[in-house]
């Protein structure tokens, strides 16, 4: 019996059919029984560069070598976090960008959100702390990335969550500005969206969605917190994912992507009039941060990893490859089982199982994961369907492999519910 407790995973199941994965290399990872499989998630959204990259490696050794940690509290600094900042900084979407540094996701929503609701504070609109989100969205699991998330399994079971939040539909961007209105923009701190919904199912943002709530953040004083998590880094194409859109945000999540997994790291970046109440001389201090956030040896493999995006031009394959991916699973739809097939923006896709599919057999959706890891592909399974998010590094040919083998579970698992 296992004593992890996986987050995300059945306790019992976890503990007693663990599936170890030792060694990767490029698109491909390795099981303890030496099987290889594509890596058709990028392990969760993040490899970005692919795994093996002993660049990287070599990066992560140098700094622990040297200072492997040590606090940025106060004005405590180090090299490498100084360098990662100027170069997310001078590739952001949006002017004068500060960056605050965390160690993921959530660390980073929950950032996002704090830091809205002081700055309306210091600007002497206390009352601006209502945070909306939309339906499907994922921020997290933290304090306030569980009370804004759209997708209410992750909401139960908690009790009272952080006040002050309002959920609308993800496609309707009318239904934002009605939120605003409703409850006074003199109340509303902040939207917060994914350019592409990710964990909630894989959702393109309609034509013009994201330009048209950028609008209306802007008319109503609002900020706009893009959350890049999953979008950044080269998923969609760009450092920060939100600049296809030509949409300049207030302030944007990031982690994943930003060192492709090789060491925890996320971040904030925020625009210069989010950070302008902070920067003056005797200004107030923003009381908020992890123990490890600006982690050298974390920052000196985002350097490393950042560097290899921009130099081996990975980091724009995320669009070039995004057709490639969804027409690979487009004959999925030919099988009585799927519902649809959603992707197209950015190299992230999702197959949908029908709704009546899914009620007649509980766990189907294990089961069509199960049958794909048995023909060498990893997916992951997400609402009502299974996602497919590889590394940037992908060629069209191995993409080819994870539609073929996906289309060859569905087959197996239609014989199987026969």
């Amino acid at each position: 019996m296992s004593h992890f407790w996986h987050p995300f995973g059945q306790l019992y199941q976890s503990a007693t059919s663990p599936i170890i994965f030792e060694r990767g290399e490029g698109i491909y990872v390795f099981d303890s029984d030496g099987k290889r499989y594509i890596d058709a998630t990028a392990a969760l959204w993040y490899a970005n560069v692919g795994h093996g990259r002993q660049e990287i490696a070599e990066a992560i050794f140098a700094q622990a070598r040297s200072l492997a940690g040590y606090s940025a509290f106060g004005n405590f600094s180090n090299q490498p976090a100084e360098e990662l900042a100027e170069f997310l900084s001078a590739r952001s979407p949006m002017p004068d960008t500060e960056i605050f540094f965390v160690l993921g996701g959530g660390d980073a929503v929950e950032t996002a959100a704090k830091l809205a609701r002081r700055y309306f504070y210091e600007i002497g609109e206390q009352n601006r702390t209502i945070l909306i989100s939309r339906t499907n969205g994922y921020h997290g699991t933290w304090g306030f990335g569980t009370s804004v998330s759209g997708i209410p399994v992750n909401r139960a079971g908690f009790g009272e969550l952080v006040p002050d939040t309002i959920q609308v539909q993800w496609d309707d961007s009318e239904a934002v500005e009605e939120a605003i209105v409703r409850s006074g923009p003199e109340r509303i701190a902040a939207l917060i969206v994914e350019p592409v919904v990710g964990a909630g199912g894989v959702y393109p943002p309609p034509s013009g969605y994201l330009e048209a709530v950028s609008g209306i953040c802007a008319r109503h004083g609002v900020l706009l917190v893009v959350d890049s998590v999953i979008c950044g880094f080269g998923r969609l194409g760009s450092w920060y994912g939100i600049e296809r859109f030509g949409v300049v945000p207030d302030m944007v999540t990031f982690a994943k992507g930003v060192t492709s997994g090789y060491l925890p790291l996320g971040g904030v970046a925020v625009s210069g009039r989010v950070a302008e109440p902070f920067k003056t001389p005797g200004s107030p201090v923003f009381r908020h941060g992890p123990t490890y956030g600006g982690h050298p040896t974390c920052a000196a493999a985002g350097v490393a990893n950042c560097k290899i995006l921009e130099e081996e031009h990975i980091l724009e394959r995320g669009s070039l490859l995004e057709g490639e991916l969804l027409e690979s699973l487009l004959p999925a739809q030919e099988s009585p089982l799927v519902a649809g097939v959603r992707g197209g923006t950015g190299l992230l896709a999702a197959v949908e199982l029908g709704q009546a599919t899914l009620d007649d057999h509980p766990g189907v959706l294990d089961r069509l994961a199960g049958f794909a890891r048995e023909r060498g592909i990893i997916t992951r399974v997400l609402g009502r369907g299974v996602a497919v998010s590889p590394p940037l590094i992908i060629e069209p040919e191995e993409i080819q492999m994870i539609g073929g083998g996906l289309i060859e579970a569905l087959n197996d698992l239609e014989k199987s519910l026969k």
